[in-house]
């Protein structure tokens, strides 16, 4: 695999990116099409630019908000401009990764991708070409990646040489399993455009195949790729700081958040990483206070997850019951916004409600879906040793250790089998 192995050793030329990420966004905008003369009238609704946060606002958002009143000025001239439709898909696919607003922005950029997708008549090529790959990452971010390779696929035909197109496919053929392609997917995408992208997801798969030191090497590569303060950069440095404690290199990860915030000041993850290292620590007032905090800028589900734990080891059950109903209506909303959350709920139910019988069900329903996914099948050996289907979990746990038999965590659920 010369991805994992080979890129080791080369040097890369280092560069500032300044490109962003593709995050995800939405727009809703309803219009039909029978003739010229009322392409205005047709469109009903552009949906509004949701207000961000007091604490995210600043020139980036004013950038933001301009971006998105020019595209609206245009559209209302002319409703089938595919190429305003993309931008503002582009702007709302940003949107939704800073302000963790999915069930707003999720089905809403599936719309407007697909009605541009519509005009067959008056799309070029490119505008094509780019909205199947941003349908295929709205894909990837809802879960349903069987659908995001296919648009992957439909989009390599129009343009075989754009490395983002690369990295979603890889990101694809990893969630189904495909490690091989993957790599080679990866091989191509740092061929086109070694940047911040293509050494994150090197990184990851090196991560995946056991090899920690070099996803560690790959990630500061990205990390220094990019421009301080983006958002691209600071989700760098967080994934960064995460390997770091898997590398049991705890004072560098605090270091790496710290500088996050340094560099893009009230970064919501950043500081949850923060507070889930106090957890970790069991410092238990300060990661209470800094999980709130991060909680009061964005709802994200993990901080709501992370402070549920905190109330259950500190046997704060009322708290803890509150914070539990407070996951399960989080979780339904990304359910109903098109999002599947299978493996979500199965360690929702696993590790903090501890019904075991719930997560083997979620489990098994991604199982079905993802039968040779090594993280899956990882989920399926816990649930069902916890549910007593030891022969079962034998198996699921062989296909796990497919990537990474040497895994510590696959070592010791291998041992607490053996022992049952």
């Amino acid at each position: 695999m010369s991805i994992l192995v080979s890129i080791c050793k080369r040097k890369i030329n280092k560069m500032n990116i300044k490109s962003i990420f593709p995050i995800l966004a939405s727009l809703l905008i309803i219009f039909t099409c029978n003739d010229d003369k009322n392409k205005i009238s047709q469109l009903s609704e552009i949906p509004q630019l949701l207000e961000r946060p007091s604490k995210l606002t600043g020139l980036e958002w004013d950038n933001v908000q301009n971006k998105y009143q020019s595209s609206i000025v245009r559209l209302k001239i002319n409703p089938l401009d595919s190429k305003e439709n993309i931008k503002l898909a582009e702007v709302f696919m940003h949107e939704a990764r800073v302000t963790g607003e999915h069930g707003h922005y999720y089905p809403a950029a599936i719309s407007v991708l697909d009605a541009s997708l519509k005009n067959k008549d008056t799309m070029n090529k490119d505008d094509k070409f780019h909205a199947l790959l941003y349908k295929a990452s709205v894909m990837l971010s809802q879960h349903e990646f069987e659908t995001a390779k296919k648009l992957a696929l439909e989009a390599l035909k129009i343009n075989t040489y754009n490395a983002q197109l690369y990295g979603t496919l890889v990101d694809a053929y990893v969630e189904l399993g495909d490690y091989d392609l993957a790599v080679k997917m990866a091989d191509k995408m740092v061929s086109i455009r070694p940047d911040i992208r293509s050494y994150s997801r090197i990184s990851y798969l090196r991560e995946i195949h056991g090899d920690l030191a070099g996803a560690i090497e790959a990630m500061e590569m990205a990390a220094e790729s990019g421009y301080p303060g983006l958002e691209q950069t600071a989700w760098a440095r967080l994934t960064l700081g995460d390997l770091y404690i898997k590398n049991k290199q705890r004072k560098k990860a605090e270091s790496c958040f710290n500088q996050i915030l340094n560099e893009r000041q009230n970064y919501p993850f950043a500081i949850a990483a923060l507070g889930k290292m106090r957890l970790d620590e069991k410092n238990y007032e300060e990661a209470e206070e800094l999980l709130l905090k991060a909680a009061n800028i964005i709802p994200e589900v993990g901080y709501y997850i992370d402070l549920a734990d905190l109330y259950k080891q500190t046997n704060r059950m009322d708290l803890f019951n509150e914070k539990v109903a407070e996951i399960k209506v989080m979780l339904q909303d990304d359910v109903d916004s098109g999002h599947n959350m299978n493996l979500e709920y199965a360690d929702f139910f696993l590790n903090i409600t501890e019904d075991d019988a719930e997560a083997f069900s979620y489990a098994q329903k991604e199982y079905e879906i993802r039968p040779v996914n090594a993280d899956v099948n990882k989920m399926m050996a816990k649930v069902c040793l916890k549910n007593g289907k030891h022969d079962q979990a034998k198996l699921h746990l062989q296909k796990a250790m497919i990537l990474n038999a040497e895994s510590k965590e696959l070592k010791a659920l291998q041992k607490l089998l053996a022992s049952n």
